[in-house]
């Protein structure tokens, strides 16, 4: 038996985090791959905000789907007494809630502090802004816009990763394996979508994956989720 929030797991998702933020922030890794979704001849995105069924599909219809997703967890919880099967899952039911509790807020505290531009701000791509990492300031002239950006890392593709927690509602491996997988599926489609519109790069969704995974196996490591039967 072995447990996925162990303190090796956890070293090396931090470990993963800091070295994707080093990375991604001397590499032109983001620009070279967002230069793909932006038509440079007539200045545009290759995808409107507003264009329906993908605005509803993997904007607003996916977030309300999320939301009411972690109400029924909620209240699962709430009456876990009157269940046999939520009485036994209550550890991973609570692990579940508390990740679509704190990865969106962590995740939205970052982006509120980090002052950091989308692609659609950034001069390349018909915005004001220069490109920068999160580890510099913007030089006087631009500061004094007095303009707050709310870029980094990206809070839309937070809920999804979110679902990675669902993992530790199962104690088979290969059942936490495929949970992971369909948790992944819909994180990066909702990160996708957001990177084909000009609202995040790539590093923005990568740095929200690997932080969802490092906040749910420290959650998971205080809640104590039973270890897994292979």
């Amino acid at each position: 038996m072995s447990s996925m929030a162990s303190t090796k797991n956890i070293l090396f998702t931090f470990s993963l985090l800091v070295f994707s933020i080093v990375f991604f922030g001397l590499s032109g890794f983001d620009l070279y791959l967002q230069d793909m979704f932006y038509n440079l001849s007539e200045k545009h995105w290759i995808l409107s905000p507003n264009v329906e069924p993908y605005k509803f599909i993997f904007y607003d219809g996916i977030k309300k789907l999320l939301i009411l997703i972690s109400v029924l967890f909620l209240f699962s919880l709430a009456f876990y007494k009157v269940s046999t099967l939520v009485r036994k899952s209550r550890r991973g039911i609570l692990v579940v809630v508390l990740a679509a509790i704190m990865v969106p807020s962590i995740t939205g505290l970052l982006k509120s502090n980090t002052n950091m531009p989308c692609p659609r701000d950034v001069i390349q791509y018909g915005g004001l802004y220069p490109e920068t990492k999160v580890w510099e300031n913007y030089p006087e002239e631009v500061l004094s816009r007095g303009h707050q950006l709310k870029c980094w890392p990206a809070g839309h593709a937070s809920g999804g990763f979110a679902l990675l927690s669902l993992a530790f509602l199962f104690k088979k491996r290969k059942d936490q394996y495929f949970t992971i997988g369909v948790a992944l599926v819909i994180g990066w489609s909702m990160g996708l979508y957001k990177m084909i519109i000009g609202d995040h790069f790539f590093s923005h969704t990568f740095i929200t994956m690997v932080l969802a995974w490092l906040i749910i196996l420290i959650i998971a490591r205080v809640v104590k989720v039973e270890k897994v039967v292979e």
